[in-house]
């Protein structure tokens, strides 16, 4: 007999499940279905190597809504997040080491510069300044610019009208966000070179651009806009790794009363009379909706879950030009001991170790990550980012060993031709990983214990992401606001009635911010109250 629902969320990444937790909260009979067997997307911990526990994918968290931490109660379902303290660069001999002590910060960075140190502290400002004034558009469901209607506007206006109320200055630094490059952005502000590559980093995370690309601004502002315990630009790692997000949303939506489903791969979404009925799976099984909701990104649910022909020419002409560009890797290494830096040898105190280390050491060092990318090689010296969360979190390994997370750019998911598939490059990829890692740890090859290595394919293929963009396609601008997905169409509906969009391919985008899943439940269930 087939089952029957009010919403069925296809996939049990974390939006989904955010999505799962408030529509079952309104009493809507909700189901949840995982292809995997384990739930949060690319928010998932796993015990890759025996003893060893991975945020196999996403690794730090800072993006997520306060306000979905606040209504779903998610403490009490066991959501608990460490801080990271700061970032250090190594360097050839020398080393950068920012912390979260503003007064440590500081004096680092007089060694390297007065000048520096005293912008440091008013670009801080400012960037919080502007990081306040465009969040609200994190819970904005974007207007339709085709529609006369005024009233989805109204948010927008509200913006515009503090906008003009900045001070000249910050207008124009929003101008200047908006368009330009992060590393253009920076040399305004500062002269330390490893500084200015160490922040414009923030800039090109999920994106195929360079740093010296335009736009890549507007994505250093985006990292800006998390916040823990409202502390801008704060970074953490969640207890039990990025699966903890997960698990405590899991149970949110569970006590809500939302069934949740592993192993249960969806095969088609069904559609009947032009609107979407439910869901079949690829075992055969049937499940009937009145609302499916899909987490999965807009290519795999417009061109792979629904039949040919289901949706306009027109609308698919436009999901087919929605770019992913994959250009992320991740290497995750099982450790023995710790690595020594040599610019750092011997250090006692481990503190270096406990937030990130970023390789970063020059401008022209990340242009030149992303030249190779520009060709279809991944970076013969990549851009690392780096975290031992064990340090903060000795659950993750047995004791005395380590897990070291590396989240890599460049790796385009298309190599050029004669480079060969990514299944043959794949442990030469890793190779490269730690040859770099080599040139300022030396020790991390004796090391080793065990590798886990994702290409963009195997970001693909294991966690359903295309062309593994961790975004579920790329935050440049023409991909943003009313422009995600496509134009038109980016009010969480979709010309199937009845499907519903609840993934990072919609508005305000990726990160483990659960914004789009709340906010599509939210319109969902004003749809109903209207009907």
């Amino acid at each position: 007999m087939t089952q029957r629902y009010d919403a069925i969320v296809v996939g049990g990444g974390h939006n989904g499940l955010v999505s799962a937790a408030y529509l079952a909260r309104a009493g809507l009979r909700t189901l949840v279905l995982e292809r995997r067997h384990v739930l949060g997307g690319a928010a998932v911990t796993e015990e890759v190597f025996p003893g060893f526990r991975f945020s196999v994918a996403s690794y730090v968290v800072s993006l997520l809504r306060p306000e979905i931490i606040r209504e779903l109660d998610l403490p009490r379902h066991g959501l608990e997040i460490l801080p990271l303290d700061g970032t250090f660069t190594p360097l050839e001999g020398d080393f950068l080491w920012r912390v979260n002590d503003h007064g440590r910060t500081m004096r680092e960075l007089r060694r390297w510069s007065r000048t520096d140190a005293e912008a440091y502290e008013e670009y801080g400002q400012l960037m919080v300044d502007m990081a306040r004034f465009i969040k609200p558009i994190l819970s904005i469901v974007p207007p339709d610019p085709g529609r006369i209607d005024p009233r989805p506007w109204l948010p927008v206006v509200r913006l515009a009208r503090r906008f003009r109320e900045l001070p000249e200055r910050h207008q124009a630094t929003f101008v200047q966000l908006m368009t330009m490059s992060a590393a253009d952005f920076l040399d305004q502000w500062f002269e330390t070179d490893p500084l200015k590559a160490t922040m414009a980093a923030s800039g090109i995370i999920g994106t195929f651009q360079g740093i010296r690309s335009p736009g890549t601004a507007y994505v250093l502002l985006h990292h800006y806009m998390g916040e823990i315990d409202g502390a801008f630009r704060a970074w953490g790692i969640p207890k039990g790794g990025t699966g903890g997000i997960s698990a405590a949303i899991a149970s949110a939506a569970r006590e809500a009363g939302a069934d949740i489903r592993t192993e249960a791969p969806v095969e088609r979404i069904q559609t009947r009379h032009g609107r979407a009925s439910g869901v079949v799976l690829a075992s055969g099984e049937e499940v009937e909706a009145g609302a499916v909701l899909s987490s999965a990104d807009a290519r795999r649910t417009f061109l792979e879950m629904l039949a040919p022909g289901s949706i306009p020419p027109e609308f698919e002409a436009e999901i087919r030009r929605y770019k992913f560009r994959g250009s992320s890797g991740k290497v995750n290494l099982a450790l023995d001991g710790l690595p020594d830096f040599t610019c750092l040898p011997n250090a006692e105190d481990l503190e270096h170790l406990r937030g990130a280390i970023s390789f970063s050491p020059s401008i022209d060092y990340m242009e030149r990550a992303y030249d190779d990318a520009k060709y279809g090689r991944f970076s013969r010296r990549p851009y690392i980012d780096m975290v031992i969360p064990t340090l903060v979190d000795p659950s993750m390994a047995p004791p005395g060993k380590h897990v070291m997370s590396c989240f890599v750019q460049y790796a385009p998911y298309h190599l050029a031709d004669g480079e060969g598939t990514w299944d043959e490059r794949r442990e030469a990829f890793a190779d490269t990983v730690v040859d770099t890692i080599a040139e300022r740890a030396p020790n991390i090859r004796e090391l080793i214990l065990h590798r886990q290595v994702l290409t963009p394919l195997d970001i693909e293929r294991d966690l359903g992401l295309s062309e593994g963009n961790i975004f579920q396609g790329e935050l440049s601008l023409e991909q943003l606001f009313f422009s995600r997905p496509v134009p038109g169409w980016s009010r969480y509906r979709t010309p199937i009635h009845g499907l519903w969009l609840c993934g990072s391919s919609v508005h305000p985008g990726g990160g483990i911010m659960g914004a789009p899943g709340r906010i599509a439940a939210l319109e969902l269930l004003k749809d109903k109250r209207a009907a």
